[in-house]
């Protein structure tokens, strides 16, 4: 495998034309590729920072086999790679001048990567303390009991409460980014459809968010209960919900997201008929080298 069989590109079309075959042969460990690049296709480059994104497809003997993309600042993220693939990546993103500051992928790939990164440029690769598993829905199997409620489907008349939920979910899982009337339409969370759960009494308690359908699947992204009305099943409520509308949007596959260090929701999710796909993590790099 040679640095050169790596096909580099700031057209997000030419990338889709040349590897969206096969990201959605497996568009399960390909979420985060094709959802990248949807996003950057729809909204134009130039909505994600001043400096281009890259989009990488790795090509041999005819065939695709891997890819990765890059919006700067933001991390590299990569499809799954063998030892030998991360490696060539590594050389020709060093030999080019890329210096990505961090990578996400499934656990084997980022591992390999930030070993062939090291071995390249110096940079010392430290194991981000946030590590997350990615699942997919077999059958849905909806809590029982139902807590009393109902769901809401959140349209444009409820922008001010889109923002709001949304805000609160990324101060509580940490996320470097301001949510408001100014930056909403900068940020990730635009592009979602959400969902909240409401006591009988009209009172909102939790929500959920999932991405457009995309290569036949339906991200479930934005899971929020506040920490106070934690425990009584809001949560499993409005991610069925969500879950079970994905699937009426015609979606093949449905997955998320949950952080690995949350015994709560990976408990919940599982019991939701969601299953175990593969475990990710991220790699900081320091500048060692670059």
């Amino acid at each position: 495998m040679r640095p050169d069989d790596w096909h580099l590109t700031e057209d997000v079309d030419d990338f889709l034309a040349r590897a969206g075959d096969f990201l959605r042969s497996r568009p399960g460990p390909h979420v985060m590729q094709l959802t990248w690049a949807e996003r950057v296709r729809k909204r134009g480059a130039d909505a994600f920072g001043t400096e281009a994104p890259v989009f990488g497809v790795l090509e041999h003997g005819g065939e695709v086999r891997a890819t990765f993309f890059r919006l700067p600042p933001r991390a590299l993220g990569l499809s799954p790679l063998t030892p030998e693939q991360a490696d060539s990546l590594a050389a020709h993103l060093a030999a080019l001048g890329h210096f990505p500051t961090r990578v996400s992928a499934d656990h084997g790939t980022a591992t390999a990567f930030a070993e062939a990164w090291q071995r390249h440029t110096g940079a010392t690769p430290k194991l981000h303390d946030t590590q997350v598993r990615l699942y997919g829905l077999g059958t849905l199997t909806p809590p029982d009991p139902h807590p009393a409620g109902r769901a809401r489907v959140l349209g444009e008349q409820d922008l001010e409460e889109a923002i709001f939920w949304c805000g609160e979910f990324s101060r509580a899982v940490g996320e470097d980014v301001s949510v408001n009337a100014d930056t909403w339409a900068e940020t990730r969370y635009v592009d979602k459809r959400y969902t909240l759960w409401e006591t009988p009494d009209g009172t909102p308690v939790s929500i959920a968010g999932m991405n457009p359908l995309i290569g036949g699947q339906i991200q479930v992204d934005v899971v929020y209960t506040p920490a106070h009305l934690r425990g009584h099943g809001y949560a499993a409520a409005v991610s069925a919900e969500v879950s079970r509308a994905a699937l009426a949007a015609g979606a093949k596959d449905v997955v998320l997201f949950a952080d690995m260090s949350n015994p709560t929701s990976n408990a919940l999710y599982q019991r939701l008929g969601y299953r175990p796909l593969s475990n990710w993590a991220a790699y900081d790099f320091s500048s060692a080298g670059q």
